[in-house]
């Protein structure tokens, strides 16, 4: 096939073989995929890079939320204060990153490129699961990196079109650097500030949250996380620095405005001008 610059196309884009991406690139461009880059790291002496936390994922009534804070660190130094974490993978899911910023991002753009060359090959959409089972092989053709200190651990959340019901459609997987994949019930956090977020959590879910409610309990889970944490990236009123919240239900994906997430994130500051601690959960 002739391009418009009078070029052709490898004979490789033309033999048939795997829909998945990542196996295309495996056969006839293994330098591209990050994992196989660690051969070429191999002795080197390990220097600092940046890497990102805290992600957290809750489940609601009608879907579920993805949110992360945007802090990156290098070592004790804020290697970058507005760092974006959270991003869609496809029209019905999104993932958020936590480890080597550089590694994980483009694990990222890996799996969404793997997401759409499955569907204009098949013809349809993988399901939830399907998605979440090919990002644990992109996670685990990583290893190679994982052992040489460039850890990528993402959180993924989605919105399952086969569910029976709108209340069990929000899902949420995390994953070990192995590529083991774990489902999450309810609500899970991965990072540095991860084990403080999901504290919050496990005080603040409710099974009767809606959108809202569970949109707050990730910005409170973030505000603690960060008060706890000094790698996890609190609200920065001065920069108008805001967490990255996005929402997938059966509408698709979308991010929350700039304007309604500060506008949340402004209200928990206030509340916690009076009492730092946060919201308190009843003991009955």
């Amino acid at each position: 096939m002739d391009l418009s610059d009078g070029t052709t196309l490898p004979a490789a884009f033309f033999q048939p073989g795997s829909s998945s991406f990542s196996d295309f690139l495996s056969g006839h461009a293994p330098d591209l995929l990050p994992g196989k880059r660690a051969q070429l790291m191999a002795g080197a002496t390990p220097v600092d890079v940046p890497h990102g936390t805290t992600i957290v994922a809750v489940a609601h009534t009608t879907g579920v939320i993805l949110a992360g804070d945007r802090r990156a660190t290098m070592g004790n130094v804020i290697a970058q204060r507005d760092m974006e974490k959270v991003f869609q993978a496809d029209e019905f899911s999104a993932v958020g990153i936590a480890g080597t910023a550089g590694v994980a991002i483009e694990l990222v753009r890996l799996f969404q490129v793997e997401l759409e060359h499955y569907e204009k090959l098949e013809g349809t959409v993988l399901s939830l699961e399907g998605k979440a089972n090919r990002l644990s092989l992109l996670i685990r053709n990583n290893l190679p990196m994982a052992m040489q200190g460039l850890a990528v651990v993402p959180l993924y959340a989605g919105y399952d079109l086969e569910a029976t019901t709108p209340e069990t459609a929000g899902r949420i997987f995390s994953y070990d650097v192995t590529g083991g994949r774990y489902e999450e019930r309810k609500f899970h956090s991965v990072g540095s500030g991860s084990v403080y977020a999901r504290g919050a959590l496990k005080k603040l879910y409710r099974d009767d949250f809606t959108e809202a409610d569970a949109v707050l309990a990730a910005v409170q889970a973030l505000y603690d996380a960060a008060d706890e944490d000094s790698a996890t990236g609190g609200p920065d009123l001065t920069r108008r620095i805001f967490p990255v919240i996005t929402a997938v239900d059966a509408n698709g994906f979308r991010k929350l405005p700039e304007e309604e997430t500060a506008t949340i994130t402004e209200a928990v500051v206030a509340e916690r001008m009076t009492n730092p601690g946060g919201p308190q959960a009843p003991l009955r």
